[in-house]
């Protein structure tokens, strides 16, 4: 059975968190740009970043004029902007240090700018077993429900994108949910951090205005 990615299905969840219509939204760990070109839709520019070159490239053969992709490590280089409206990033936090990152990108936001970001958590048995298994358990039928529409010719529920097996991957994430709603809770007061089901987990944040 083909397998499906939790990247993409967690697009539209990140879309809903955000304005329907902003000026300026900043794609941190843009990857090959594939939501990067869907929050080109919802702005007048979007700066996608991300530190390996061979992402940032496939990025701008893949995205928008409005889509900027810039070739720079946040916790390094100076970011393309400021004052952005929203800044978002997926699956992307759990390759940087918190402790770092996090001032960075709100010091990047404008006053009553939000930060919505989807990152992997480091697995925390037993206190999420229930929702290991039951992840485990969906991903199995859902994978089957989207391979049956692929079948019939319609959407592709989610597949894998060829371009994405060129993404570093971290196997093992240094923080569980926990540790890291307790890290946003000192860096970003007011951050919500919770557990999606499917290996990810979900912080928002939305800076004093």
């Amino acid at each position: 059975m083909p397998g499906w990615s939790h990247n993409a299905y967690y697009h539209q969840l990140l879309l809903d968190l955000l304005p329907v219509r902003s000026q300026r939204i900043l794609d941190v760990g843009c990857g090959t740009g594939a939501f990067a070109a869907k929050l080109a839709g919802r702005a007048e520019r979007v700066d996608a970043v991300d530190c390996s070159e061979a992402m940032i490239n496939q990025a701008r053969s893949r995205t928008p004029v409005n889509v900027n992709c810039v070739l720079a490590d946040v916790l390094e280089d100076p970011l393309p902007g400021r004052n952005y409206d929203v800044i978002v990033s997926l699956s992307a936090l759990h390759h940087l240090s918190l402790e770092r990152a996090l001032p960075i990108l709100a010091t990047a936001l404008r006053p009553g700018g939000r930060l919505v970001a989807i990152a992997l958590p480091r697995p925390d048995i037993p206190r999420e077993l229930p929702v290991e298994v039951a992840a485990a358990v969906g991903y199995r039928l859902l994978g089957a429900v989207f391979s049956a529409r692929r079948a019939l010719g319609r959407p592709d529920g989610f597949a894998q994108d060829s371009a994405d097996s060129m993404m570093p991957v971290v196997i093992d994430p240094s923080l569980t949910t926990r540790q890291v709603a307790a890290q946003a809770a000192q860096l970003l007061p007011g951050a919500r951090v919770r557990r999606l089901l499917f290996w990810r987990y979900l912080l928002t944040w939305e800076k004093p205005s």
